[in-house]
């Protein structure tokens, strides 16, 4: 790997750890709303929080590029605050990274919340323990392997996002070019073999990630056992 290369894979392990570091408080409380409450609108919102997973990554891109854009209300206070822009910026790029990837962390652990259920909610209520400790006694230990599924799926996805990264980064060398678009950069010069081995080092990180995970999930089975 060349400089270039180590430097972009610098970011993007930086990308996805920071997207991570933001996802799990974030996706944990919209996940432990979304699984406690009962209201009409749920569905509505359960769609919306889809609903970057579903759009194509251009189009995903391009909202967020003209949301956080200099012109737009968000861009401008930005400004106005560090004196530089979001979009073509890391700051840019880790926000689309966090919204694009809050999917991902919400389902698992939305899901892993709605498994521990009313009845041990209740039951927490009557031995005197208020919801926040009912929250960190109770549930979170239940709850945690969806959360730890949530954390490595966005780990993962973050560390291969090439389309919304390229539109709201612009891909800038030693800010916003990650090791994806290094690769795409590779493909472009026709250098196969280069963007091949760039894509097994995307697939190692991510393979490794994903095997600790069931790797914990198993010990933690054997334990309960």
């Amino acid at each position: 790997m060349t400089p270039a290369d180590l430097t972009a894979l610098e970011l993007s392990l930086l990308l996805a750890g920071a997207t991570v570091l933001v996802l799990v408080p974030v996706g944990t409380a919209i996940a432990h709303w979304l699984a406690v409450t009962r209201w009409r609108g749920r569905p509505v919102a359960e769609a919306l929080l889809l609903l970057p997973l579903l759009l194509p990554p251009t189009v995903v891109g391009l909202a967020l590029l003209v949301g956080m854009g200099p012109d737009s209300v968000i861009g401008r206070a930005w400004a106005e605050i560090t004196g530089g822009r979001l979009v073509f910026n890391f700051a840019g790029i880790l926000i689309a990274s966090v919204l694009v990837n809050l999917p991902l962390m919400v389902q698992p652990a939305q899901r892993a919340f709605e498994a521990v259920g009313d009845d041990l909610r209740a039951a927490a209520a009557s031995c005197g323990l208020s919801p926040a400790r009912a929250f960190r006694q109770v549930e979170l230990p239940l709850a945690w392997p969806g959360l730890a599924t949530g954390a490595v799926l966005a780990f993962a996805h973050t560390l291969g996002e090439f389309g919304v990264v390229l539109m709201v980064g612009g891909a800038i060398p030693g800010q916003t070019a990650t090791l994806s678009l290094a690769i795409y950069d590779r493909v472009q010069a026709f250098d196969m073999a280069g963007a091949g081995r760039l894509a097994l080092v995307l697939l190692a990180i991510s393979l490794v990630a994903i095997t600790l995970l069931f790797v914990l999930g198993r010990e933690r089975s054997a334990v309960r056992g």
